[in-house]
């Protein structure tokens, strides 16, 4: 599988988490490709639990987790992922004083998470029809969390579904949220925080609390891909 980051700036990149806490990337992935992921969304096989968000008051809607062994194209996904935004992580890091040192390669850092009893998969797919949402969360599944995952729109916002909107906010110590409202085309990914960024302050780094959530889809269907790059308890 070809890099997909190769055309993607890296400072820029950084520049945008850094100030807003997320980055995007048109056509990340192509038509085919998202076509191809919608289209297994229905292979029992691919997946090891399906969720209804409404049992469990986080929305409505419905998203499963991949199983292992992932199928190639997602491994890659996750392994591109992980080698292009490690050096961001490292930097927040070092800007909020944490002492974790990211591995060099993916592998060891899954190994990092099976010893720490993180051992599935948290790769997901996510599908919202008319009325569905899904509210304000962060994709925490144990103490080892890589800081930033991907989130790709596998629909066509011109033909497939309205509404649905990403909803990115930013809680700021002693400050009301911000928010930020975004609509991805079809192959978009955005970069965004998982739980929280570093941002500068007069006393030095502080913690800006980043959550995310969708919209409510007005019509047709939604589906989007979540490329999570720790594993879960």
């Amino acid at each position: 599988m070809d890099n997909l980051f190769s055309l993607v700036d890296p400072t820029a990149t950084r520049v945008a988490l850094n100030t807003r806490g997320f980055a995007r990337i048109p056509g990340f992935l192509s038509p085919d490709s998202c076509r191809n992921f919608v289209q297994g969304y229905s292979q029992d096989a691919l997946y090891r639990s399906t969720i209804n968000m409404q049992r469990y008051n986080f929305g409505s809607g419905q998203y499963r987790y991949f199983k292992y062994p992932l199928e190639q194209t997602l491994s890659s996904l996750r392994h591109q992922s992980y080698d292009f935004l490690r050096p961001v992580a490292e930097q927040w890091a070092a800007d909020l004083k944490q002492d974790f040192q990211f591995p060099e390669r993916y592998e060891d850092y899954l190994n990092c998470c099976h010893q720490a009893g993180q051992l599935r998969p948290t790769p997901l797919i996510l599908r919202y029809e008319q009325g569905d949402y899904n509210c304000l969360h962060q994709d925490l599944y144990g103490d080892l969390v890589f800081p930033l995952q991907l989130i790709v729109m596998l629909s066509d916002p011109d033909a497939d579904f309205a509404g649905g909107e990403l909803v990115l906010t930013e809680q700021r110590p002693r400050m009301q949220s911000r928010a930020h409202v975004l609509n991805l085309a079809l192959g978009e990914a955005v970069i965004i925080a998982v739980n929280h960024r570093p941002a500068a302050g007069a006393r030095g780094y502080y913690r800006v609390v980043m959550k995310h959530g969708v919209g409510e889809v007005h019509r047709g269907v939604r589906q989007t891909l979540g490329i999570i790059l720790h594993d879960a308890t």
